[in-house]
């Protein structure tokens, strides 16, 4: 491991909240349980306005952590957290926090200093607040201990706010005391991309535009708003998950051979891909919004009572990325994202193009699939003769799923593998400030199109469905080949009876 990794203070500012309780805390648990951070190596400090004891705080926190483990290494988990109250913007919480610290630093390191990992639980409207009050009262930067602060998406609404945002964040701490958090870059089968790609010859040399005939990216969620429609207004499926987490994902997908695996070697990758992508175009997408389920039971968007009445508020969305460089052009990518849809499932699909005219004119086209989630999973689509004394083919798969193959392994929640990235000095899998002034710049002009006076309506389509019906047409229009039905069967398990 990298840096002084032994010793640490882990501090989670907003540690009332429900992101810490249901995700921050649980995912610092995780690294404690599987021995990646020890009781007498790292202490865990909570922060917020809310007046509680220690004990409140660790009852608080408990249930989620006991749907992890056993009670007694929870117990043993809790021992390690203490709970300081005071405010955001004034000093006199954050010089109670540095006694805090000179306590532990006693049981860890002989009163001598050690690192702090500041994890910012909060909303990005106080980051600049609470940061400048870091920096003023407990900051440290010596040659055996470090600062580091995480920040949690979203940077930003915009390109404008998201430059405002990093002008209050750029005096007080370098890039490398930064960690912007995008939990996708966190998860197993995105940290795969990488070795996927370059570490297999066969894929790193079909990874281009001469054999890739489109290249899917989709999300979808089988539920809708369920009463936080007034939330979501604000922000629609692109701010949602596309300009961040599916365009990390498409970035890993589509850049170049990194240098090395050095964190900044990758990251100018991404960006170099990024401004390759041509702009937008605001004809060539598919927008909509989910309305009730073909029986009645499932509400639509605009039943929502939070929903303001006739919003244009955008739950489904498709749109084609063209990446004008030697590997990529005129290769489709399509970004697909959408609530109440049919399934819940992020996946990329690879389509290869046909083989050549000639004996098998009319067989389906290779498919590389990466699910994401749930079920982590690779497979990909062969066309196999039939078992038996028939030559005729069938598409079947080669197939990797995790929870069949590395049945004993531990794979690490998304938080649980960033939270140690940063705390070993990896950046690779978080976002730099460039690469999120490109991202904004990429979407920004979309956004106020679609968001504009003259914003189109979007297409209505049924909660519970594969989202609007000229998606297939799309899909069609941008180089996808559907198989015919019953070509594909996963997996073969039994030949057809008759």
């Amino acid at each position: 491991m990298s840096e002084n990794f032994d010793k640490y203070i882990i501090t989670v500012f907003g540690a009332s909240g429900d992101l810490s309780k249901k995700k921050t805390f649980p995912a610092i648990f995780g690294l404690f349980k599987q021995g990646e951070l020890k009781e007498d190596e790292c202490k865990i400090v909570g922060y917020a306005r809310s007046k509680m004891t220690t004990e409140e705080l660790r009852s608080r926190i408990k249930p989620f952590l006991l749907k992890q483990a056993e009670e007694p290494i929870v117990d043993k988990f809790l021992s390690n957290v203490s709970y300081v109250q005071g405010p955001y913007d004034t000093p006199e919480g954050y010089k109670k926090l540095g006694e805090t610290y000179k306590i532990l630093e006693k049981d860890l390191n002989n009163g001598e200093p050690v690192n702090k990992l500041h994890y910012l639980a909060l909303p990005p409207s106080v980051f600049g607040t609470v940061c400048t009050q870091i920096k003023e009262n407990i900051y440290i930067n010596e040659e055996t201990a470090k600062t580091k602060i995480i920040v949690e998406k979203p940077f930003g609404h915009d390109l404008e706010s998201s430059r405002q945002l990093q002008k209050e964040l750029a005096p007080l701490f370098s890039e490398d005391e930064l960690y912007r958090i995008d939990h996708y870059l966190g998860k197993e089968m995105v940290k795969n991309l990488l070795v996927l790609r370059f570490g297999n010859i066969l894929f790193s040399a079909a990874w281009n535009k001469e054999f890739i005939q489109n290249i899917q990216i989709t999300f979808k969620e089988p539920f809708g708003t369920e009463g936080r429609g007034g939330y979501f207004n604000d922000i629609g499926i692109i701010r949602d998950v596309m300009q961040n987490h599916l365009l990390q994902v498409l970035t890993l997908l589509t850049m170049e051979r990194p240098v090395s695996f050095d964190s900044e070697a990758v990251r100018d990758e991404k960006v170099k891909v990024l401004k390759a992508i041509a702009p937008l175009n605001h004809d060539d997408i598919v927008i909509g919004q989910y309305g009730a389920s073909e029986d009645g039971s499932k509400p639509s968007y605009l039943d929502d009572e939070t929903v303001p009445k006739g919003s244009k508020c955008i739950t489904f969305a498709a749109m084609n990325f063209q990446i004008r460089n030697e590997r990529w052009d005129g290769v489709p990518i399509v970004m697909k994202a959408g609530k109440a849809l049919d399934v819940g499932k992020v996946e990329i699909r690879i389509q290869f193009k046909q083989v050549a005219s000639g004996m098998f004119n009319e067989i389906p086209n290779n498919e590389l699939v990466i699910r994401i989630q749930p079920h982590e999973a690779v497979y990909l689509k062969c066309n196999m003769k039939t078992p038996g004394l028939a030559t005729t083919t069938k598409m079947t798969d080669l197939d990797l799923t995790y929870n069949q193959r590395y049945q004993d392994f531990w794979i690490p929640q998304a938080y649980e593998a960033l939270i140690r990235d940063a705390l070993i000095g990896d950046h690779s899998n978080f976002v730099r400030d460039d690469e999120l002034d490109v991202s904004w710049k990429l979407f920004t002009p979309l956004l106020d199109f679609l968001e504009g006076a003259d914003a189109p309506n979007p297409i209505v389509y049924k909660y519970g469905s594969r989202g609007p019906e000229e998606i297939n047409e799309y899909m069609n229009n941008h180089g996808y080949r559907y198989m015919k039905e019953n070509t594909y069967t996963w997996p073969i398990t039994r030949p057809d009876i008759e």
